[in-house]
């Protein structure tokens, strides 16, 4: 079953309606190859459904995050962006000079994760985590 059907059924299960401008909004996330935007996902939405608004886009995308069907993460150059819980746990480098962004391995976050809970008894949520910082052009620039 493809990832949006299951967070449709999801949703229906937990007794939220099932509009077609919010299937349509977890279907645009769903099948997304990359991290989106609210408003391109409301782009993708608007082309099929014009009687669909920004504020709709991020109150499902809300919700969504509230669930753990999706996660939020928040980049250097103030933009937020939104990710299926099906791209698994993920950490992103965000260069601050040149605004790149470099998806390093997940293997961080477990030990990250490992040493939060055994040095202070902290269960970390670091299924999707954004550190700035410079990449290796704009370090080797200054």
């Amino acid at each position: 079953m493809p990832h949006c059907q299951t967070y449709i059924n999801t949703l229906r299960n937990l007794g939220y309606r099932i509009t077609p401008q919010r299937e349509m909004i977890v279907e645009a996330l769903a099948h997304s190859p990359h991290h989106v935007t609210a408003e391109e996902i409301y782009a993708q939405v608007h082309e099929r459904a014009h009687a669909v608004n920004i504020a709709t886009i991020y109150r499902t995308l809300d919700l969504l995050v509230d669930l753990g069907l999706a996660s939020r993460a928040g980049l250097q150059d103030g933009r937020v962006v939104y990710a299926a819980s099906n791209h698994g746990p993920h950490l992103h480098l965000v260069c601050r000079a040149c605004g790149k962004v470099i998806d390093a391995s997940q293997e961080m976050l477990s030990f990250l994760e490992r040493q939060l809970n055994q040095q202070y008894g902290f269960a970390a949520d670091l299924q999707h985590m954004t550190l700035a910082g410079l990449c290796s052009s704009c370090l080797s620039q200054s």
